[in-house]
């Protein structure tokens, strides 16, 4: 069966390995001449990299790990020691660690918050821990019914003291969903708690060796394409064409470059752009059904990259940083984390800046200005004085719209990957699934999407992978 899928980025490319698996023909369409979608990367004139995001794996990502290893390229993740690593504003240069020691689960989480004191009390630690335990002990569907709730307004509910608030969770919930606790829907860093709670390594971070683009998404390519599948960048979709009964009848591929449009014809089509743009090419006659009116309620979320090349070493630190500043969210020297970013002389600092609302229309120089300004105050040492380090050159990425604004109600909106069009799927981390808006959220959608075409045409053999 030949199966049409518009977009590139991971869900688009997962979607894409699972139906070969099954015995499919996936033809895969890209507006932009580079894979990866929300993960995508660019190489400047130098050879140096710069990436949609700050891209960390985590231990609790079952479906990306097993997808690595199938393709065989599990090596390729540099993972850290198990740790979570804060900065104290109040302490300038000064780091906190979380040392997440080797034991069963919950009780390595739990033994790495008593053995910090740097940032809770005793009496602070006891409550945290005492209104987590509904979360914890009432499993997911607890959390999900928790998604009324703003997180901020949740721990308040839990009795949880504001000063785990401050010092824990705005810089978890600003990495997590580029978003502060009081936007953020409880259900999204709760999840993610539990799976961190429920999985001996699931807090531990790892590093790709390279970029995203290169390292991940080409491998997925190679393997789409040796089994017979395709892959075609520069080839946005410009419409859908409908039959009489609203079955989708083609993809209509804008020509570029005084090229004519053309359109592709498949059994089985596949949506694997974020929902913004899908929802613009949404045909008129499905607008109105109550499977696509829920959709308006999704769009994505403002994000900002940051990345900042140094003429000297700032860090020695191979490892995810939580900045715990009302600007930046996560960052890491990359030139320590990254082998292909390596350097042992000279640093290179990438950077969320988040919430990015207020700053997705601001100039680049405004932006630079501010995430310097954050940067003295976490690197002191090296960024004042009279012989303070020079910044060599920067790049910014801004991304209008992201993965899904996950507000409180935004769990009754997302899709599932299967709609009311018989021969139309979705695939997209805002799509249904266990996990946030994430790489992770959009390897599994892909695998739910392939899965749901080939159940769906009542093939016998069935996409072979467990879905965790």
């Amino acid at each position: 069966m030949r199966v049409a899928i518009a977009g590139a980025g991971l869900a688009g490319l997962a979607c894409g390995k699972y139906l070969v698996d099954a015995g499919h023909q996936p033809v895969i369409y890209e507006s932009r001449d580079v894979l990866g979608g929300l993960v995508a990367a660019w190489q400047d004139e130098e050879g140096d990299w710069y990436e949609t995001g700050l891209h960390a794996f985590f231990g609790a990502y079952p479906n990306m790990l097993q997808l690595l290893a199938e393709l065989g390229i599990s090596d390729r993740l540099q993972w850290k020691q198990h740790t979570l690593i804060f900065n104290q504003p109040e302490k300038p240069g000064v780091l906190s660690r979380f040392d997440v020691p080797d034991i069963p689960t919950p009780f390595n989480i739990i033994v790495a918050i008593l053995r910090n004191n740097d940032m809770l009390t005793w009496e602070q630690k006891f409550r945290f821990a005492i209104g987590l335990t509904p979360a914890m002990l009432r499993g997911q569907q607890y959390v999900e019914a928790m998604d009324k709730y703003t997180l901020l307004e949740w721990l308040r509910r839990q009795g949880i003291d504001e000063r785990v608030n401050s010092d824990i969770f705005v810089a978890a919930s600003k990495a997590l969903t580029f978003l502060d606790p009081d936007q953020v829907s409880a259900t999204i860093p709760l999840t993610a708690l539990n799976r961190f709670l429920q999985e001996r390594y699931g807090s531990k971070i790892a590093f790709l060796d390279g970029s995203p683009t290169e390292r991940l998404c080409q491998p997925i390519v190679d393997y789409i394409t040796e089994r017979g599948g395709e892959v075609h960048l520069l080839s946005p979709l410009k419409e859908y064409e409908l039959n009489p009964d609203h079955t989708v009848a083609a993809m209509v591929i804008r020509g570029l470059n005084g090229r004519p449009d053309y359109r592709v014809q498949a059994d089985a089509y596949v949506s694997a752009l974020p929902v913004d743009p899908l929802k613009v090419l949404l045909p008129a006659a499905w607008r109105s059904l109550p499977f696509f009116r829920k959709l308006e309620g999704l769009e994505g979320v403002p994000v900002i990259n940051i990345h900042l090349w140094f003429d000297r070493k700032l860090s020695d630190v191979d490892h995810l940083l939580f900045s715990r500043s009302p600007v930046l969210s996560v960052y890491a020297d990359m030139s320590n984390t990254c082998k292909a970013y390596s350097d042992p002389d000279r640093s290179m600092l990438e950077l969320v800046l988040a919430p990015a609302k207020d700053w997705i229309d601001r100039s680049e120089a405004e932006i630079l200005e501010v995430t310097m300004a954050e940067l003295r105050k976490l690197f002191p040492q090296h960024l004042t004085g009279e012989n303070a380090a020079q910044l060599r050159k920067y790049k910014i990425v801004k991304t209008p719209r992201s993965v899904y604004q996950a507000t409180p109600g935004r769990q009754a909106c997302r899709p599932t990957q299967t709609t009311p069009i018989a021969n139309f799927f979705l695939a997209g981390s805002y799509t249904l699934q266990r996990y946030l808006g994430s790489m992770e959220g959009a390897v599994l959608s892909g695998k739910l999407a392939a899965q749901a075409v080939a159940a769906h045409f009542s093939q016998r053999a069935q996409v072979p992978v467990a879905v965790h």
